[in-house]
């Protein structure tokens, strides 16, 4: 019997002239298997091999393991059971691995939080994720928990310290947080110690789980922008796994990735971390992104040699390529493959790159709703470039029309991309309407309906030529429109506001708000000075780089904002796309 995720192999996308690789199957057998399985199939197989790094520190798979089962057995003392939301406001660490794999071993699910938001962001996912219990970073106690602490009561709160599980001595630990050169903070005294969590006796109880459970819940604006958290299976994120594994042909056991990528979003949790666990790599975390040059010196001290993989947005391959003192450091033994994603990989910036590292760069395509991948170009001397690759194995795509989504456009016609497969999640929690709008089944398969605007090539090649519902990319991370207007209105001076993105070489978009302000406030802010307040308010990514104060927003006869017109009549826009 075929697997429900079978792809008929006469899809023009698996023809020779495509440019699908021949080391790659163009179906698999996915196995039925959780993320807590995974994992200890993993630490069987490469029990005493490194699979992580961070700070100077190595970590084996065995000793993961055996952090894993005890956090796990702990948690369970503690009374979080399956089902339970944990949610972890950490950054790229040995922790946040530990804490996702051991709340998969006892069925809690995990939402990640990114560690830059302002409270309300956080306040808004717990209410939405229905978080019971926090594992969190004690430097970011203070400005991100304490303030929501009356407003959400949480179970438990987990503190860590960003150096509980790196080799150093007592003294040097002692000191970095006396010169303030470990991050640390102030938390309250009943909240509970990671580190002591970790010393518990690794017995954790048996819990029967089905792969398609949910693993994790991961805030999305979705494919029409408003905010709400994908529900991924465990299913869903190990299947993802084996697909870019089988994709990154000549990666596996002993290869490195380069773990800049946030792993509280889809595309680090998968690429790097999930990827990683399943077949044997280990990964090189960073807390922070790192300036270039340290992730130059980083990688040609500690990377294997034609056996490292990074993932990331195109500006930080940009960075790479510019890099004034780029002979200075041996980049070309090191680096073997990469893939840019979370935005379009422009032609020039791949050519640059991949002259001076003597590595593979290709565009990949995701979004959270896939676990997130969906293609990428082949990882071969082929170049698909200005298209979003090939569909992954079992991975199907079509291209549907706009009005009805019910009928398949022909090759060369614009029209929105639906995909199929594994990966595909289980649907947005809570939201039965919105999960109907974003998946359909039909042909025995369900649908993901992505909201992204394009056309299939002759040989089902995909080109994107509009975003998705004008979805802001800065510098990879997306940003919903209305959400910075509901965040720049919470100012009293505005009555209304309208957000775009505008087009920047070097992240991608930039952000612009055009603001209408009350009567009793004309003549008494400036644009800087409510920039100010933004910046005050908002995590870094999410604040506007241009403020326009306006009479009156263009409206359509409905009353809705035209943001496209703003955005359009906008010098840089016109700048950008060489009109007057």
């Amino acid at each position: 019997m075929k697997s429900p995720y079978y792809v008929d192999e006469n899809k023009p996308w698996f023809k020779p002239e495509a440019g699908w690789p021949d080391q790659v199957p163009k179906n698999y057998d996915f196995p039925e298997i959780t993320l807590s399985e995974m994992f200890s199939e993993a630490a069987r197989k490469f029990g005493q091999s490194k699979v992580m790094w961070f700070l100077d520190t190595y970590m084996t798979f065995a000793e993961a393991e055996r952090h894993v089962n005890s956090l796990a057995t702990a948690l369970h003392n503690l009374g979080i059971k399956k089902g339970d939301v944990v949610a972890l406001v950490l950054p790229n660490s040995f922790q946040y691995v530990i804490s996702y794999y051991a709340c998969a071993r006892i069925g809690a699910i995990i939402t990640g939080v990114n560690p830059t938001y302002k409270p309300g962001e956080v306040l808004h996912q717990f209410q939405v994720t229905g978080v019971k219990s926090v594992i969190v970073l004690d430097a970011l106690y203070q400005g991100l928990m304490e303030p929501i602490a009356a407003k959400y009561p949480v179970k438990h709160i987990i503190t860590t310290n960003i150096v509980d599980l790196v080799k150093m001595s007592g003294l040097k630990r002692w000191l970095g947080m006396k010169l303030k050169k470990i991050p640390t903070g102030p938390v309250p005294g009943d909240t509970i110690r990671f580190k002591d969590l970790l010393e518990t006796d690794p017995n954790p109880p048996e819990v029967k789980m089905d792969a398609h459970e949910p693993a994790t819940y991961i805030m999305t604006g979705g494919t029409t922008g408003v905010p709400k958290a994908a529900v991924l299976s465990h299913f869903n994120c190990v299947s993802n796994a084996i697909q870019c594994e089988l994709w990154v042909w000549m990666g596996g056991h002993g290869c490195c990735a380069v773990g800049i990528l946030p792993l509280f979003h889809s595309f680090a949790m998968t690429t790097v971390m999930n990827q990683s666990i399943r077949n044997g790599m280990w990964m090189m975390l960073f807390p922070r992104p790192p300036q270039t040059e340290e992730l130059l010196k980083t990688i040609c001290a500690i990377a294997p040699d034609k056996k490292t993989f990074y993932c990331g947005a195109e500006v930080l391959f940009q960075r790479i390529a510019d890099f004034p003192d780029i002979k200075k450091y041996p980049i070309h033994k090191k680096l073997r493959a990469c893939i840019s994603g979370a935005g379009p990989l422009h032609g020039p910036v791949q050519e640059r790159f991949e002259k001076i590292t003597g590595a593979v760069l290709v565009e990949g395509y995701g979004l959270t709703e896939s676990s997130p991948v969906v293609s990428a170009g082949p990882l071969t001397d082929f170049r698909t470039t200005g298209s979003i690759g090939l569909p992954f194995p079992g991975t199907e795509w079509k291209i549907m029309d706009i009005e009805t989504g019910d009928r398949e456009m022909p090759p060369g016609e614009n029209g929105e991309l639906i995909v199929a497969g594994p990966q595909v999640m289980v649907g947005y929690l809570n939201q039965p309407e919105e999960t109907a709008e974003t998946i359909r089944e039909f042909g025995g398969k369900r649908w993901l309906y992505t909201g992204d605007i394009g056309y299939m090539d002759e040989l089902g090649r995909v080109v994107i030529n509009d975003r998705k519902k004008q979805l802001i990319k800065v510098k990879g991370y997306s940003v919903f429109p209305k959400e910075v207007e509901e965040l720049v209105g919470r100012h009293e001076a505005a009555v209304e506001v309208a957000a775009s993105g505008l087009p920047d070489r070097e992240k991608g978009e930039v952000i612009k708000v055009w603001v209408v302000l009350k009567d009793e406030w004309k003549g008494k802010i400036t644009e800087e000075e409510l920039r100010k307040w933004c910046q005050d308010n908002m995590t870094h990514y999410k604040v506007p780089a241009y403020v326009e104060f306006r009479d009156e927003l263009p409206k359509t006869m409905v009353g809705k904002v035209m943001r496209r017109q703003l955005m359009e009549a906008d010098p840089i826009y016109k700048e950008y796309h060489g009109e007057k």
